[in-house]
């Protein structure tokens, strides 16, 4: 019993491109060779888009998927498989069309829904299946339609919630589905259509001013806000003025605000109605005619010296009857001066700040704007000096200098003098900084500084400070008399000098072997430093520098030089009759031995 499959095929009809609701089959045919004719059962399985939908067991060589009513998830890649025994084959991959959808079936939970309430719309396709999008459209006269789209990846039905709105009337809503087939979405016909009715819960409000709503600042104004209410419950009206609310009621249908006017209350009000989601304004414009003009504050001077008298005068341009007060402003609260029209004070530092004044007619209070007095004490004579302390500095550095005036008001306009020439003008409080860059050594060296305020005594000048320029040390070097190679026990004396730099200078000499060792140490106002070392010794020898260092800070080193210390005349003179005398007796018995050997 040997047999073998030549192909597999698959294939649908009537066609590979189906109408929705129309019957389909899939048919699978296996092409099967036998040695003999003996019963062979085949395992059929039908694939779409990967997943087994169908299976069956056969001795025959088709097998038959059918589907009575086609609907677009029917839509995919089909394939079938052939398995007997160990032998399968597969057949190519089929497509398969199916175009249309069914129509959606929409349902709302009510059909008559007061403002402010939501409808409820459930919309179904009972033959599809997953996954499918669903469209609700919301239609009112007069505006364009309202659409929103929700996904359900494992449900055939979605349900969608509309809020009423203020004006909605009669509402018409509709609904439809898609699906997405290879590089479209694929959409169905509108579902049946809904019609909800709306009524209002209660009525637009009315909003009214007395006496009206143009009036004088000074009389009283009073709004009244009323509608007419299906239903009592959880209603609530609320007057606003630029977002501002004023006043508001719950469960009742009239709201009364009064008030004295001002020129601030002039604008637009609204009137809102709410209860739960629904809502209804109404707006009024009020237009508050100005009763008296603001007053001005006046001052005799702004700026003026300690000691002297300031009046301030509180007037209203064109009315004359009024009451008066004068403040001075404080970050803790407003200070009260006095209840007039003019207040005369003498005037010292610490009354400087800000004053205004109040006027008050027929209880309608109105301010001024602030004016601004100040008081200034005279500058004390500046002092100047360097900020680093001492008056001098390095050559080729910057020099800063500090200008301070211990009393007077600030600001206070600070002027440095390099000579007679203007540096720099710094305005500050007590204090004002000067850099001078770059000194060089023909820098005219006398410094000052002026300071002056509003004040009317004038300018004070400092003392001139004299700064000294500080050349710092350059090329240091070190000899020695004798030079080179000295006699033990003899005297050596070491010169170190520089060739440029400001006195004093400190000079120091060091001895390096395999460490370094300061032999000699000392400050002089010169350019030099002698040293004697008295009687040098074998440990003496080795490298000799110096270094010099002035108030500039920097150590100058020198080349160094070596100092061989060797034994003296009268030292060599020992060694050498230690050595000759010796030599001298061994001749004179060779001498001896020989003479004696010859007269033998």
């Amino acid at each position: 019993q040997v047999f073998t499959y030549n192909r597999v095929e698959i294939q649908v009809k009537p066609s590979a491109k189906v109408k929705n609701g129309a019957p389909m089959s899939i048919i699978c045919h296996a092409d099967v060779s036998k040695t003999t004719d003996f019963q062979l059962n085949h395992n059929f399985t039908i694939f779409k888009n990967g997943k087994l939908v169908f299976m069956t067991v056969t001795d025959r060589e088709d097998a038959r998927y059918d589907i009575p009513a086609a609907r677009s998830s029917h839509t995919g890649d089909y394939k079938c498989a052939v398995k007997a025994g160990s032998k399968a084959e597969d057949s190519k991959s089929l497509h398969v069309q199916v175009t249309g959808m069914t129509k959606p079936i929409l349902t709302a939970e009510k059909v008559e829904v007061l403002e402010g309430e939501v409808v409820k719309l459930h919309c179904e396709l009972p033959e599809e299946e997953p996954p499918l999008y669903f469209f609700f459209q919301k239609i009112k006269i007069n505006s364009e339609p309202e659409e929103k789209k929700i996904f359900e990846a494992y449900r055939n039905f979605s349900v969608m919630d509309f809020f009423v709105e203020e004006g909605d009337n009669v509402l018409q809503f509709y609904c439809s589905c898609g699906r997405f087939v290879p590089g479209i979405l694929e959409r169905s016909q509108q579902s049946n259509k809904i019609v909800v009715t709306v009524r209002e819960p209660f009525i637009k409000p009315t909003l009214s001013a007395r006496p009206s709503s143009n009036i004088t600042e000074g009389d009283r104004i009073q709004f009244e806000c009323s509608t007419v209410v299906a239903r009592m419950r959880d209603i609530e009206i609320i007057l606003q003025k630029n977002r501002t609310i004023l006043k508001g009621v719950r469960d009742e249908k009239l709201l009364k605000y009064s008030t004295v006017a001002t020129l601030e209350d002039s604008g637009e009000y609204l009137c809102k109605v709410e209860q739960e989601r629904a809502s209804k304004t109404t707006k009024l414009n009020v237009v508050v005619s100005e009763l008296f003009p603001r007053p001005i504050l006046a001052a005799s001077m702004k700026n003026l010296d300690e000691n002297r008298e300031l009046t301030l005068s509180c007037s209203i341009n064109s009315l004359h009857r009024a009451n008066f007060s004068v403040f001075r402003k404080n970050s803790s609260g407003d200070i009260w001066l006095k209840n007039s029209r003019n207040l005369t004070m003498r005037v010292s530092v610490n009354d400087t700040g800000s004053y205004f004044c109040k006027a008050e007619v027929k209880g309608i209070v109105k301010q001024s704007k602030p004016v601004v007095i100040n008081v200034f004490a005279p500058v004390s004579k500046p002092t100047l000096s360097v900020v680093s302390g001492l008056p001098e500095v390095v050559l080729g550095k910057t020099l800063q200098l500090i200008c301070r005036s211990a009393m007077g008001t600030p600001p206070i306009t600070f002027t440095f003098y390099k000579g007679n020439k203007v540096k720099e003008i710094v305005v500050n409080d007590t204090y004002a900084t000067f850099w001078d860059e770059n000194i060089r050594q023909d820098d005219k060296r006398g410094y000052k500084c002026e300071a002056k305020n509003n004040h009317s005594s004038g300018t004070k000048t400092s003392n001139i400070l004299n700064v000294t320029v500080i050349v710092p040390i350059r090329n240091a070097s070190l000899g020695s008399i004798p030079y080179g190679e000295v006699e033990d026990g003899s005297e050596t004396a070491f010169l170190c000098s520089v060739r440029e730099g400001s006195w004093p200078i400190h000079f120091r000499i060091f001895r390096k072997t395999d460490r370094e060792v300061l032999l000699f140490e000392k400050s002089e106002n010169a350019d030099r430093v002698m040293w004697r070392k008295e009687a040098m010794s074998r440990q003496d020898t080795g490298t000799y520098y110096c270094m010099a260092s002035n108030r500039a800070n920097v150590d100058v080193r020198s080349q160094p030089i070596t100092i061989s210390v060797i034994l003296a005349s009268w030292q060599k003179g020992i060694i050498a009759a230690f050595v000759l005398l010796p030599l001298a007796g061994a001749a004179a018995l060779a001498v001896w031995w020989f003479l004696c050997k010859k007269k033998k």
